[in-house]
């Protein structure tokens, strides 16, 4: 989440139709912009750990993606997007994502 480039995670779980769904777009998307944005995906129910790290995130409900600059969220979108829609707001935050890095301090 502190990479030095946009950052967007998804949180998801194997048994989320809405999410098994979204993985092929998001697999699309993150071949498409691997040069300019880092795709993670963190399945939700596989442990503890990732529970709790999506609930520290504010994720309430799956299929959630939230966009990180400098390590921190600067948007979230949840439900299941078309890849059209999907791709509107990695652009959108390509083109905010520099004024982010301009502005940011240390943690």
């Amino acid at each position: 989440m502190k990479a030095d480039i946009l950052t967007a995670v998804d949180f998801w779980h194997q048994r989320c139709p809405w999410c098994l769904r979204l993985n092929p777009v998001i697999d699309e998307l993150s071949e498409e912009y691997k040069d300019r944005i880092k795709f993670v995906r963190l399945n939700v129910m596989s442990s503890p750990e990732n529970r709790q790290l999506a609930i520290r995130n504010g994720v309430m409900g799956t299929p959630t993606v939230v966009f990180y600059c400098e390590g921190r969220p600067v948007e979230t979108t949840v439900g299941f997007m078309t890849k059209d829609r999907l791709k509107d707001t990695l652009e959108n935050q390509l083109k905010t994502h520099r004024e982010c890095v301009k502005q940011s301090t240390e943690l």
